[in-house]
Formats: C-alpha cells, structure tokens, sequence
C-alpha cells in the first residue's frame, strides 16, 4: 500500500507505517554518513548530558553517544510509535544504557531549569507551530554556559540542491512528504528573526547546502 504522503505535525509521524518509511530513509542517511553528528560535535557539545529535542527514530541522537565518551542522551519524542523505532535501535546499537526516550512535546520540555550540558536537534523546526517557545524551552533547560545546535532544511535552497535531495529520498514514498517539509521550512532571514524574539537571540545562523545550522551559548 502505497500513501499519498507522510504527515507530520506537532503530534510527529504517528502512523506504523509512515514510521517504519522514516525509518528506513534515516538509516540509509546514516549509513552515507550524511547525518549532521560531526556538526554538533564541531559546535562543541561533546560531553555531559544532552537532550535531544524530536529523536525520530534515533539515529543522529545514537550516532553522538557512539562518537562521544561517558555521555548521557535525554530524547523527548512525541510519537509513540517512533519511540518504539529508537528504542529498538538503541539495542541494535547497544546503547540502551546511556540513552533514554520520554514521551513530551517540545513547547513544554518536562525537564527542570538548568539541567543539560548541551541540547540539539536536526529536521524537526519546519514541524514547530511556535518555534519561539521552543528556542525558549531549549534555552531553559541548558546549564549556564552550555551549548545548543538546531539544524533543518531551508526553503530557498537552491534547485539543484533541491532536487538533489528529493533524487537521494528513498524509499520512494517518502518524496511527497520531503517535499512537504521543505516547503514549511524556514529562510535564514525568518529564521533569524524568530531567533531575535526569544532567548537564543544571540545564536549565530549559518548557511548549508541544503538548510542552516542554528549554534548558541546560553549566557552564564
């Protein structure tokens, strides 16, 4: 069976079969290392404990603790069903130990002030009705001092860049939601002016290929 196009909204990818559609196309980027790890580490998140805000199906989150020593991932998701698919990859990774999945949304991360070493997120701002609010929350829940790396897809790419993108999107399926997303995504301009309005308003924004990276301090 064959869907018109993978959904995501503030609830995430509910449906079993879109989750496992996510999930393949994921652990393809994963394994053409094409996943946004080695920035987050460059951005300087390294150790401690870190949160992940929208895991998925957990790959970029597992790929960090694999390339990082004596680290502790928190990942809030707020589908259920693709807690289950980062659960499940935890064990194959065996990393279960060092990482764990709560189910929240990312207007009210359910953690207290002041408590991660570092927070990231790659793919899911196009998905945030109030991106303010949750540039907010990251913010609150860093340490003093502590670092946060947000990455997504921008809309103004450029064609190539675009249909680059929608060529490597596999399996099949996923395409029409791809294009989707990279239609609610964000300019850099409207980016930065959101970021003008919360509490991470002194993160630098960066240009990428396809998108941009967001990398800030929390003031101490």
């Amino acid at each position: 069976m064959v869907r018109p196009r993978i959904v995501e909204t503030d609830e995430g990818i509910q449906d079993e079969f879109d989750v496992r559609i996510y999930d393949s196309m994921m652990r393809r980027l994963r394994d053409k290392e094409w996943m946004e790890t080695d920035h987050i580490i460059t951005s300087g998140i390294t150790d401690g404990f870190a949160l992940e805000i929208g895991p998925g199906p957990g790959y970029l989150g597992l790929e960090w603790l694999k390339k990082t020593a004596s680290t502790v991932l928190m990942a809030v998701e707020i589908s259920p069903e693709m807690t289950k698919i980062a659960e499940r990859n935890a064990r194959e990774y065996g990393l279960e130990g060092r990482v764990k999945y709560v189910k929240g949304d990312a207007y009210q991360i359910p953690f207290d002030d002041n408590t991660f070493d570092g927070v990231f997120s790659n793919g899911s701002l196009h998905e945030w009705s109030q991106p303010i609010r949750v540039f907010d929350e990251a913010y609150r829940v860093l340490k003093p001092g502590a670092k946060c790396f947000i990455s997504d897809m921008r809309r103004d790419m450029n064609p190539f860049a675009r249909w680059f993108m929608r060529l490597m999107a596999k399996p099949k399926e996923i395409r029409p939601g791809l294009v989707s997303s990279i239609n609610a995504s964000y300019t850099t301009g409207e980016i930065r002016s959101i970021l003008d309005q919360s509490n991470l308003r002194e993160s630098v924004v960066a240009k990428t290929f396809m998108g941009f990276e967001i990398t800030g301090v929390k003031s101490k």
